[in-house]
């Protein structure tokens, strides 16, 4: 791994953690807050590919263990992945991964394409984990965990269109674009030989 490619896996890591600093929606009858974490899940996975963007996820997620309060309301430390929430963020490197990967077999991107597997693979693979985790943490039926988190569609749909709009914007700029073209990756790896 570059050097390059260490320093976005920390950006985006950083940038997990400063969505978790914006206090989360508590909603009284789910014990799982709502967050802006699911967007920045979105980004790494758009704008640095499937491996970098589960990496990223898989340092955050690191750093919250070691017990640093980077979930929304300055939550960390192993209590975390033993509530009902741990499904959601065991999905975080998964929904970058599979994101990443997606967008690596897109040849032509549109910003519909992107809104697309945001909405339907990223969403769907946090969703996937996220409530089956949350019935048996919870201890109630998975059917009742999918009704629970019928009420973060709306939000988690706002979120999906505001990633995939930086997505977008952000893939096709200059800068993303020559620094994480494979060329440069390649180029980088050989002038450090």
């Amino acid at each position: 791994m570059t050097r390059k490619e260490l320093t976005f896996v920390a950006l985006f890591a950083a940038i997990m953690g400063a969505l978790g600093m914006i206090p989360p929606i508590v909603l009284t009858f789910t014990p799982v807050p709502i967050t802006l974490q699911t967007v920045g899940v979105l980004l790494a996975g758009g704008i640095l590919g499937a491996r970098l963007g589960a990496l990223s996820q898989i340092v955050f997620l690191l750093l919250v263990a070691a017990g640093m309060p980077l979930l929304s309301g300055g939550r960390g430390g192993l209590s975390v992945f033993v509530g009902p929430s741990v499904g959601y963020l065991i999905g975080y490197p998964l929904a970058a991964f599979v994101v990443g990967y997606l967008f690596s077999r897109i040849q032509n991107l549109k910003l519909y394409k992107v809104l697309l597997v945001n909405l339907t693979a990223g969403i769907f693979v946090v969703y996937l984990i996220g409530m089956p985790m949350q019935a048996f943490m919870m201890d109630i039926p998975v059917l009742t965990a999918v009704k629970l988190g019928l009420v973060y569609l709306p939000g988690d749909a706002l979120k999906a269109i505001i990633a995939s709009i930086l997505v977008y914007k952000l893939r096709k700029h200059p800068f993303f674009v020559r620094a994480l073209s494979k060329k440069s990756v390649k180029k980088m790896m050989t002038e450090s030989i």
